[in-house]
């Protein structure tokens, strides 16, 4: 064999070797593409721990209907546990992870807006779960907040009786300001207390019972607790610091909260809170699991989000905003109870059997 034609046929097997070699690749590549889009991975990003409703409600029921519509999908979930930036860092996580679709209860729904469109960008679809965060988010599940302050004014009124005048002063602990439902619950407040009480004391509890503590023995000292005859606590695990600073200060007025959480309940049976909201968080997990299943296989959700929410940077989000119900102890049994949120049992401990009987819950 000539050497000319040993330079052909080496020549000739080098080219049909990397051919066959580019031709792998591609195949590898569009096998690794196809893997990627088809991705069932759903995250959850739930904003912290000391608000009881979370872990105990929300997690599970949301796991648990994303499992019935989509048997094959994975669920990854995550806890910002009152950390704004550690929210941030999940949000790149779950991006690495290959989820597709991320609901996200925002612990900052401003300073989140970043990671929420880096996730866009990566073709993810996101979710705004009970709070609206900032950017393009694909739908939004939660309750009409602005309502649920304005039941939150009226049972406050209501406990207040006639001692509810526009001389008589109160005292407003709301939610932590990063939190766009907060400013709502205020504003439906405000609505309904403005210029029938004087709200001589406002200010933001972080959604933390210790600091709602602080600020009401901050106001009993600054207001005088003779003159203090009502107070509003933008939810329950804030009502429980306050309840303790009312009792320590041997003052018992009309204590509002929302959430449903069982202590509240408890206490509202016990007569050291007046009333709470009670969000059923069922259907807003439920309708939350079906909007991002419908996003993960391309289907149209507006059977589910049947009306529209403007986001604090000005987006229209299609929307799902459900009705809340105030609960005293007038209606424990035909909410909580009757809805399964909790038993008897788990209500009526020996520590508040009498409150329940003398309620009709035994």
């Amino acid at each position: 064999m000539t050497a000319l034609r040993r330079r052909v046929i080496v020549g000739t097997a080098v080219v049909s070797m990397a051919l066959a070699l580019a031709a792998c690749g591609k195949a590898g590549d569009k096998k690794s593409d196809s893997a990627g889009s088809g991705s069932k991975v759903i995250g959850i990003l739930l904003p912290d721990t000391v608000t009881a409703r979370y872990e105990r409600f929300d997690r599970p029921l949301m796991e648990a209907r994303i499992k019935e519509l989509c048997s094959d999908c994975t669920v990854t979930y995550a806890n910002a546990t009152g950390d704004a930036s550690k929210q941030a860092q999940q949000v790149t996580s779950m991006i690495t992870k290959g989820a597709k679709v991320i609901v996200l209860d925002a612990q900052d729904s401003v300073g989140i807006r970043s990671s929420v469109q880096a996730a866009v960008e990566k073709g993810i679809k996101v979710v705004a779960y009970d709070r609206l965060a900032q950017g393009p988010v694909s739908a939004y599940v939660s309750y009409d907040n602005e309502k649920v302050g304005e039941l939150q004014g009226q049972a406050l009124l209501d406990a207040l009786g006639p001692k509810a005048t526009p001389q008589s002063k109160i005292v407003m602990i709301n939610g932590d300001d990063a939190d766009p439902n907060a400013a709502q619950f205020k504003a439906g407040a405000h609505k309904i207390l403005d210029g029938k009480v004087d709200i001589a004391y406002e200010q933001s509890g972080l959604w933390k019972d210790t600091v709602a503590n602080q600020k009401v023995t901050a106001a009993l000292t600054s207001v005088g607790a003779k003159n203090i005859v009502g107070v509003y606590s933008a939810n329950d695990t804030m009502a429980g610091g306050i309840a303790t600073a009312l009792k320590g200060a041997g003052l018992h007025v009309p204590l509002t909260g929302q959430d449903a959480d069982l202590a509240a309940i408890q206490r509202i049976l016990a007569g050291t809170q007046s009333a709470t909201v009670y969000k059923a968080y069922k259907p807003e997990a439920d309708a939350t699991a079906e909007i991002a299943v419908d996003l993960l296989q391309g289907k149209d959700f507006a059977s589910v989000a049947d009306t529209t929410a403007t986001s604090g940077s000005g987006q229209s989000v299609p929307a799902k905003l459900l009705t809340a119900v105030s609960v005293t102890t007038a209606n424990i049994k035909d909410t909580v109870v009757k809805d399964g949120m909790y038993t008897l049992a788990q209500i009526c401990t020996p520590e508040f059997a009498q409150a329940c009987k003398a309620n009709g819950l035994q």
